[in-house]
């Protein structure tokens, strides 16, 4: 249950509601996190958890722009991470609500199913099922759920089956740290091309480079998501494997891994044996932005084909880690770089972790403003620091027949070092 003394913080100001995207969208006080707050109050004081009040909780994307705007420092971060364990470990969802999201979890947090997931993909387009199935309108009849899971699918190859990061990349010319990079469940296997552009511009401004093989799932998808003792797990052997490389720096290019792996403190705060080891660790933990940004360039950067740049904050990144400009001088010092901001960057694009699998209509509803600020802004390419925001804009950009190129920083830094284009 959600710490009395933090929800005692609020002060109920109200300065959240205009940040807070489902209440922008709906308008209704217990969808801000405010009004959620007044819920978790109402729990600690022995209301019951119903299925209604854990549909304000479920609609709350966990995006943590009240955390930017509150002037009380309430963590609501914390308080919505403990209520979602308690809804966990609670009776009050469906059996059909459990399977869901019991499915999400025995894939997304595992690399290697999520590879056998591209095969079938490979299957399903390259054998022209996925054009019938789109053809005679199947996709109407299933659940918004499932519909919304395949048109979020990205587009595969063998690239993403194939791709392996080497367990170690020496630097170019003078050794100036030697990091750890986590390569993530999603990012591992959907965008492998962001793993392999990180070590390379790692390598080139001057950074050994460790992967080691053991490394999986750092615990984001599960804490978020209120699987409190699965993150703990995932936590503890991702610490265990990362104290093992003995390295300076855990760099991270996902911005919701990153703000959970900063948080491990706090995750493992109760647990005696490995309380002092998870602070020490996350103490550690940079977004790749950040660590450059800490060292400075020493790689020459050449002209990229875009000029006009649009960049996305993404929110655990913006609000969760505090990383705004770090990104954005990054991409200012490649030459002839121009970026546009876009109306509202730092509001959520819809995909917050899960949330446009469990929660799909609010997700395009809030991702609808996004796009629309995205398109206003017109960008020649669409820069993102998550893998599951690049996935969600790019869906919704795809619907609306707009072809904009999207890419993660480090892509486009890469390109500009080695001179060349990103890939398609």
């Amino acid at each position: 249950m959600a710490e009395r003394k933090l929800i005692d913080e609020c002060v109920h100001c109200g300065f959240c509601l205009p940040t807070c995207p489902t209440y922008q969208s709906w308008g209704e006080e217990m969808d801000s996190p405010r009004g959620r707050i007044y819920l978790m109050k109402s729990l600690t004081e022995g209301n019951v958890l119903s299925p209604t009040v854990v549909r304000h909780f479920d609609q709350c994307l966990g995006c943590m722009a009240c955390v930017t705007a509150c002037p009380s420092g309430v963590k609501y971060d914390a308080l919505i991470e403990q209520t979602r364990a308690e809804v966990e470990r609670s009776p009050a969802r469906t059996a059909s609500e459990r399977w869901f999201r019991g499915m999400i979890f025995a894939l997304f947090p595992h690399p290697s199913r999520l590879k056998v997931m591209v095969a079938l993909q490979l299957l399903y387009v390259k054998t022209g099922l996925r054009w019938l199935v789109h053809k005679l309108g199947i996709l109407r009849l299933l659940p918004a759920r499932w519909r919304n899971l395949e048109t979020l699918m990205p587009a595969v190859s063998a690239h993403q089956l194939l791709a392996r990061l080497p367990a170690f990349t020496a630097a170019q010319g003078a050794r100036r740290a030697k990091v750890a990079l986590l390569p993530g469940c999603v990012q591992r296997v959907y965008f492998p091309d962001v793993n392999e552009a990180t070590v390379r511009v790692l390598t080139a401004e001057g950074c050994d480079v460790v992967i080691p093989p053991e490394l999986r799932c750092c615990g984001a998808l599960s804490v978020h998501a209120g699987r409190a003792d699965e993150a703990r797990d995932f936590a503890r052997a991702a610490i265990a494997t990362l104290e093992r490389a003995s390295v300076d720096t855990v760099v991270v290019n996902a911005a919701g891994c990153g703000s959970s792996m900063k948080e491990w403190g706090r995750l493992l705060a109760d647990d005696p044996a490995w309380a002092a080891r998870a602070e020490a660790m996350a103490h550690k933990v940079k977004d790749v932005t950040e660590l450059l940004s800490q060292l400075g360039p020493v790689a020459p950067r050449h002209p990229v084909p875009f000029k006009k740049i649009a960049y996305h904050d993404a929110c655990h990144l913006a609000h969760a880690q505090r990383v705004r400009e770090q990104p954005r001088a990054l991409l200012r010092a490649i030459p002839g770089v121009e970026i546009t901001e876009i109306a509202d960057s730092d509001q959520c694009c819809g995909s917050a972790g899960i949330y446009n699998l469990v929660e799909p209509e609010s997700a395009r509803v809030i991702g609808a403003r996004k796009v629309d600020n995205v398109l206003a802004a017109a960008p020649e390419l669409l820069v993102s620091a998550n893998p599951g925001c690049t996935l969600q804009i790019r869906m919704l950009l795809r619907e609306r027949g707009e072809d904009v190129q999207t890419a993660h920083p480090i892509e486009l830094l890469d390109a500009s070092i080695r001179n060349t284009t990103l890939r398609g």
